[in-house]
């Protein structure tokens, strides 16, 4: 079934501090040379989704970046391929994207423009591997207008940064929490819609008259008595990463083989835009356990239970445990860090100790 995809990728978030200072949430690094937003465009490459729209705001200078050659996703193609869509400002419109169903409504001209008939709206900041074709099944054997892929979490959850819904017996949405303080319901939104195109359209063109500008508060949850809403139960891995900790948990879910295995080795795999760096070089004296470590790496001292990203340096006598590093972090000699994240292109003095906890993780950069 041919099928249009939209990332919403240019949000930010406070809860992400200083990580996002300088980039999107879309466009941070995972498992050391991967970046959030390869789940989502692999996802679709794989789906045999052929044309995809990455919608940017908030610092996209990285994404963009990122995203210069779209042959890493096999997005490189005469008919469709990979769409960039910064804000625009023109004689007809003055704002910046004002949220997710507005990023959407400013770029109506693409969807008139296209012709397939489904569309696969994804959040550029989730950890996942889903076939779109398999929820579009799901979609059409229930005959829903909206079908919203869901995953049931283990009771007790904080589910304060997600929506979380309940469902009737055939799967109907018919209830909707968005980010509740507390709840008891234990399904939570995955960011991952299916909807017909021109529904879209005729949803965005009554979002530019009323001014609503957030998709899932002023489309979904309006629409939830309206249309049928469907939620499709994923199973495997998911996570998002809105949070200092929810990026670092994410993070380090890859030391685990089993995880990484399923994302970079069982197809349909995870795609990235490839640096060409030598590969990590071990001096004597050097260790690493339990670790990954990126292209361009040099090692002197000892990781344990920690992610390196590309071109890092770890200095003689350093220790560095369960940590993220990211690239070209230079970190000196006789520098011990204990549950960091050390920003891209930071500078560790020699002799500096800096230890974070499980529930307090440190965030340094210069």
């Amino acid at each position: 079934m041919k099928t249009l995809g939209i990332i919403l990728a240019g949000g930010n978030s406070k809860r992400m501090k200083e990580l996002t200072s300088k980039r999107a949430i879309a466009a941070m690094p995972i498992a050391g040379s991967f970046r959030a937003i390869d789940f989502a465009l692999s996802n679709m490459s794989s789906s045999q989704i052929g044309t995809v729209a990455v919608i940017a705001q908030y610092s996209s200078r990285s994404l963009n970046e990122h995203l210069n050659s779209s042959k890493w996703w096999d997005f490189g193609r005469k008919q469709g391929g990979l769409y960039l869509f910064n804000p625009t400002i023109t004689p007809d419109n003055k704002e910046w994207y004002r949220g997710t169903a507005d990023a959407i409504a400013q770029n109506l001209d693409f969807l008139y423009e296209r012709h397939e008939p489904y569309v696969v709206i994804a959040s550029g900041d989730g950890i996942y591997k889903l076939d779109y074709n398999e929820v579009i099944a799901y979609h059409n054997a229930h005959d829903a207008d909206i079908t919203v892929v869901c995953k049931d979490v283990p009771e007790g959850t904080d589910v304060s940064r997600f929506g979380v819904v309940s469902t009737d017996s055939e799967g109907r949405i018919t209830t909707w929490e968005e980010k509740p303080v507390q709840s008891a319901l234990t399904t939570i939104n995955c960011g991952v819609y299916i909807i017909r195109r021109r529904l879209l359209i005729s949803l965005m063109e009554q979002c530019l008259e009323m001014e609503w500008t957030d998709f899932v508060r002023d489309v979904l949850v309006r629409q939830k008595n309206v249309r049928k809403i469907m939620a499709y139960r994923m199973d495997g891995f998911w996570t998002n990463i809105t949070t200092v900790d929810a990026y670092y948990n994410a993070n380090m879910s890859f030391l685990d083989p089993e995880i990484r295995h399923h994302f970079f080795s069982e197809y349909p795999v995870v795609q990235t835009k490839v640096d060409d760096y030598a590969p990590v070089k071990y001096n004597a004296g050097a260790q690493a356990v339990n670790s990954l470590l990126c292209n361009g790496v040099i090692m002197n001292g000892m990781v344990e239970n920690s992610i390196l990203s590309q071109k890092v340096y770890v200095g003689n006598h350093s220790q560095v445990k369960n940590c993220i590093v990211l690239g070209d972090a230079y970190i000196s000699d006789n520098v011990n860090l204990e549950y960091c994240i050390v920003e891209s292109h930071t500078k560790i003095e020699e002799g500096t100790v800096l230890k974070g906890t499980p529930d307090n993780i440190k965030i340094i950069r210069n």
